[in-house]
């Protein structure tokens, strides 16, 4: 019995289910102010941490484990290494540049009502993981692409999500009790915000500025520019 292939549009999802994926995706931020202080319902959690385990993972090894920090006390804690090394950080930059960045709202660790770390086991799956022999680092990768999941998924529901990356991660491991072959991938603030900015908060406050698309794609070869495209880059350069 002879089936005909499917199409790409049968694959597809519907307009406004795509519409939705895609507005996800432009419209998440690194969130690290106006949290409120309401809790996410356990349901709305589990749907989050489900669509983060859900992520592609070479070899199947499913790295991750999430630890949920709701304690004042062990926030505090990661807040305080956060603050040790935000001063470091800012001895890495001169003036003006130096100043600016004293000034930036880097992290939500106690307004947020909830924190999460997102960690990586490279034991995980045994000593020969499959796909894994040229680059060891795909562990990590897919650790990755849960946080992304968990992100996005957190925006679909109104959530907000600041990934504090200030931290020095044996500070993390000391406070939080993590084992030392595990990797601390992420440290993320959790919660409902009042707001959702229309622009990254680095790119509002001058810090950089979003790279042009064309000038980051290559055709065939390292620095060679890509034809085929150009013209769909600038229609979108000029829509937005």
């Amino acid at each position: 019995m002879n089936v005909a292939p499917k199409t790409n549009e049968a694959y597809a999802l519907s307009t406004e289910e795509r519409r939705g994926v895609y507005r996800a995706i432009h419209e998440r931020r690194d969130v690290r102010s106006h949290f409120l202080p309401t809790q996410i319902p356990d349901d709305i959690l589990a749907r989050l941490l489900d669509a983060a385990h859900h992520a592609p993972s070479v070899g199947f090894m499913q790295p991750w484990n999430f630890i949920m920090i709701r304690d004042r006390g062990v926030r505090a804690a990661v807040r305080d290494a956060f603050l040790q090394e935000r001063v470091r950080a800012a001895a890495l930059y001169d003036e003006p540049r130096r100043s600016q960045f004293l000034t930036l709202k880097l992290e939500g660790i106690l307004d947020a009502p909830l924190n999460l770390c997102v960690t990586c086991d490279p034991t995980r799956g045994g000593p020969h993981v499959l796909g894994r022999s040229a680059i060891r680092e795909t562990d990590v990768y897919s650790t990755c692409c849960a946080i992304q999941n968990f992100w996005l998924a957190a925006r679909a529901e109104g959530i907000g999500v600041g990934w504090v990356s200030i931290v020095q991660p044996d500070e993390l491991k000391r406070i939080l009790g993590i084992p030392t072959l595990v990797l601390t991938v992420a440290y993320l603030c959790v919660g409902y915000v009042s707001h959702f900015s229309d622009t990254p908060d680095l790119e509002r406050a001058g810090w950089r500025t979003r790279l042009s698309l064309a000038d980051l794609v290559f055709e065939d070869r390292w620095g060679r520019p890509e034809t085929h495209l150009r013209a769909a880059f600038a229609a979108r350069d000029g829509a937005t």
